[in-house]
């Protein structure tokens, strides 16, 4: 078999039906552009579950009557931090004053200024940081300290990550839906492209196989076809991803991640999952193409 002219036929036959050429490539890499784009979401969610799963605490807010003990020393304030720092399921205690909150609050969102005008010190409680030796067991300290004396309100940090990987989750589930449907237009053109190349070229394969070639030789360059607008489309997902990085991610999510909210999308990421795409591309254009030949193309 030779090669050279493999790849001659490769190329004839995208540059013949090059609309059709192009419109497969598109839909391949918008689909595997939002797979890519699921992935990278899976990603910074087992970063950031990596990053709070064992910084996650329960907040202890104190009733407004004790906001102003800035040092915890009078009661009920020092009572319960003497039961939170003996408890056996408690790992460490820091009492935050209401001035350490604020100062805290703007730290966090120096870069929003209008929220900081909005925001005064009197609506931010002094509260208890509670680090648990097991953050599953969050429910015990919960039942334990609601309603004791001084205390207004137990609450759970890892409920709030709970409730936004969530939100994430959806965000990601809702762009493989997408990816799918987009996926299932790539393999129609596919097909369809297939079968136009090989139409058009039916009276040269028909004359290929009378002097003796394999059915294998004369159905490899449509084949090949698939797998080659796969791979470019999977390249045009890829850069399509650094771009959106560039260009829309590190500028949108830019607040959230300068306050260690969230974790940045780094071209690592980008790296770590090309791979995948390109798989994914090579495998569904070849898959689709052998079937197509096998069940629709006589050659």
């Amino acid at each position: 078999m030779r090669f050279s002219f493999v790849l001659t036929e490769v190329v004839n036959g995208l540059r013949r039906n090059i609309t059709m050429t192009v419109a497969m490539i598109l839909t391949t890499a918008i689909s595997l552009g939002l797979l890519g784009g699921g992935l990278l979401v899976v990603r910074m969610i087992d970063h950031m579950r990596a990053d709070y799963g064992d910084k996650v605490e329960v907040n202890v807010f104190l009733v407004k009557a004790v906001w102003p003990d800035k040092g915890c020393t009078d009661q009920p304030c020092a009572g319960l931090k003497s039961n939170l720092e003996s408890d056996p399921a408690v790992e460490s205690v820091k009492y935050e004053s209401q001035d350490e909150a604020f100062d805290r609050f703007q730290q966090i969102f120096k870069s929003q200024p209008e929220l900081l005008q909005l925001t005064r010190k009197e609506s931010l409680p002094s509260n208890f940081h509670v680090r648990l030796k097991n953050p599953d067991r969050a429910n015990v300290i919960i039942q334990t300290y609601t309603g004791k004396p001084g205390v207004d309100r137990v609450e759970d940090q890892g409920v709030f990550l709970e409730r936004f990987f969530g939100v994430l989750n959806g965000v990601r589930n809702a762009t493989f839906v997408v990816a799918l449907v987009q996926a299932i237009a790539a393999l129609l053109l596919i097909s369809n492209t297939i079968q136009v190349s090989a139409f058009t070229r039916r009276t040269e394969v028909g004359i290929m196989r009378l002097v003796g070639a394999t059915r294998w030789y004369t159905q490899l360059p449509f084949l090949l076809e698939a797998v080659v607008a796969g791979v470019v489309g999977a390249l045009l997902a890829i850069g399509g991803l650094i771009g959106g990085k560039l260009l829309f991610i590190d500028d949108v999510l830019a607040e959230p991640i300068k306050a260690n909210i969230i974790p940045p999308v780094e071209f690592g990421d980008i790296v770590a999952i090309s791979p995948i795409l390109l798989a994914v591309a090579i495998l569904i254009s070849a898959v689709t193409g052998y079937a197509t030949l096998r069940l629709y193309v006589r050659t």
